[in-house]
């Protein structure tokens, strides 16, 4: 099984490492750690050095050459597009999806908030601009990579006063950490958050097995957050939320200051259908979309 090195990573490989022998006790597997570009390139943010794929490639790359099985994935790093050959043959059963705001510090005196993630950046504007008891002026918004210990220390160390995390991430790791869980209603989650999935060859001995582990529920619900983001487009250029729980999905697209937002909330009882709203979805937000690719690119 290939994974990149991070802590968190690794835990998510023990996990199916651990599902697997749950079911077939003392079952031969390696893990073999496969460094990304976005693990080396962490002075820069995600769409200044490819998006999504800049945590996946090498592994994908690495899954054709014949050099690894199968590949573990946090499923919300995994991009629209896939190479020929590939499947994504397991959605484990999702953990929490939702963002985590984690501090020390008095909620009210908090002022500088560490996130990279465009989507979270700009929830954040809304959420503090929305609400009077905080002033908008004395919030703001910097730059923060890295896997979640060199986060959670740079948090530690006064860098910044809070940080935005998965909470799927702690929870994996164990860790208890100060804070609060940011409700879907104001902080819409990446599409597949929380979820980890297993990719491999599609003609790979090893369907069966992993097949096993796949969650049917978790990968209808992600399936649906997947088309919707495809269908909007925009990659890590365009901050946008889409989370479905049961049938039950909430998307939105954001103007990178938070300012303005598209948003949609339906009832989903097929792929078509989502088809239909990631369409909808884009029309409408179309200048939102291309407003923000303009200015990151610049």
């Amino acid at each position: 099984m290939g994974t990149r090195g991070s802590t968190l990573a690794k835990k998510q490989t023990e996990i199916v490492r651990d599902l697997i022998w749950h079911s077939h006790p003392g079952y031969p597997i390696t893990t073999e750690i496969i460094t990304t570009k976005g693990d080396i390139m962490q002075q820069c943010g995600l769409h200044q050095i490819g998006g999504q794929g800049v945590f996946v490639r090498e592994l994908d790359n690495a899954i054709l050459e014949g050099k690894i099985d199968c590949a573990v994935h946090s499923m919300k790093d995994i991009p629209s597009f896939r190479p020929p050959g590939l499947t994504t043959v397991a959605v484990l059963l999702r953990d929490p999806p939702y963002d985590f705001l984690a501090h020390t510090c008095n909620e009210q005196e908090i002022q500088i908030i560490g996130t990279s993630s465009t989507r979270r950046c700009a929830q954040t504007l809304r959420y503090y601009r929305e609400h009077p008891i905080f002033d908008i002026h004395d919030i703001t918004v910097s730059p923060l990579r890295g896997n979640v210990d060199s986060r959670l220390s740079k948090l530690k160390d006064g860098a910044y006063d809070a940080i935005l995390l998965a909470e799927a991430g702690l929870v994996r790791l164990g860790y208890q950490i100060p804070g609060q869980r940011l409700e879907v209603a104001a902080f819409v989650p990446s599409p597949n958050q929380g979820t980890i999935a297993v990719v491999c060859r599609e003609n790979s001995p090893h369907l069966s097995l992993l097949s096993k582990l796949h969650d049917q529920q978790s990968g209808i619900d992600t399936a649906i957050e997947r088309v919707v983001m495809e269908e909007i487009g925009g990659g890590c250029f365009t901050p946008q939320g889409i989370y479905c729980k049961h049938g039950d999905l909430t998307a939105e697209v954001l103007s990178l200051d938070g300012t303005q937002y598209e948003r949609i909330i339906e009832r989903v009882s097929s792929l078509d259908q989502a088809h239909e709203i990631g369409r909808e979805l884009k029309k409408r937000a179309t200048p939102l979309i291309e407003a923000a690719r303009k200015e990151l690119k610049a």
